[in-house]
């Protein structure tokens, strides 16, 4: 089937192609991509076409924008807002500190701010979370001890969320540090932040 608009042919090969995109991006184990992910996932290396794609596959409900320069295959409100922060950091991160020992009970204080450790300081908001990152230097960022994946989400065990929190704040007072093996947590400072 044909349809004529300002004589030029449009037929199904151009909603095959946009299914084509929505389909490549199925198969993918990503939920969240930035503009970037998309231009060379499919292709399109023209900045106009890439943001009219984008624009419509939005408008068509096929993708979501999360904000600008950052979509999703599901809508917001069905993500996990850890994985939203982890990736408005377009970076190595992981959900650790206050988030983590506030989840395990180890502190009293429910926090409504998600803790993310990365490699720069930032404080945002994203769809009605707010979210702080934390910097840690990138020789003590990238030790992977007691750190873990869970859903796709990168997060500190409650040993590790407790060395980070001590790391950022040696005074930092737990209210049940009966759930943390304080022996695990010393060893992590050491190993992790060459404490002594």
């Amino acid at each position: 089937m044909y349809r004529i608009n300002n004589g030029r042919k449009l037929n199904m090969p151009i909603l095959k192609r946009r299914a084509d995109k929505i389909a490549l991006l199925a198969r993918q184990r990503e939920i969240i991509y930035h503009t970037q992910d998309l231009m060379v996932l499919w292709g399109v290396y023209n900045k106009n076409t890439l943001y009219t794609t984008i624009k419509r596959l939005v408008q068509k409900g096929d993708i979501f924008r999360i904000y600008k320069g950052m979509y999703a295959i599901l809508p917001v409100s069905k993500i996990n807002p850890w994985l939203i922060g982890l990736s408005a950091l377009h970076g190595f991160g992981y959900v650790s500190a206050e988030t983590i020992l506030s989840k395990m009970g180890a502190i009293n204080q429910l926090s409504s701010i998600i803790t993310l450790i990365g490699n720069k300081s930032l404080k945002f908001k994203i769809a009605n979370h707010n979210y702080v990152c934390r910097k840690l230097n990138n020789k003590f960022l990238h030790r992977p001890l007691d750190l873990m994946e869970v859903d796709g989400v990168r997060q500190a065990s409650a040993e590790r969320a407790a060395a980070d929190m001590l790391f950022f704040n040696p005074k930092f007072h737990f209210d049940n540090k009966k759930l943390l093996n304080l022996t695990k947590v010393k060893e992590l400072q050491k190993e992790i932040y060459d404490l002594a």
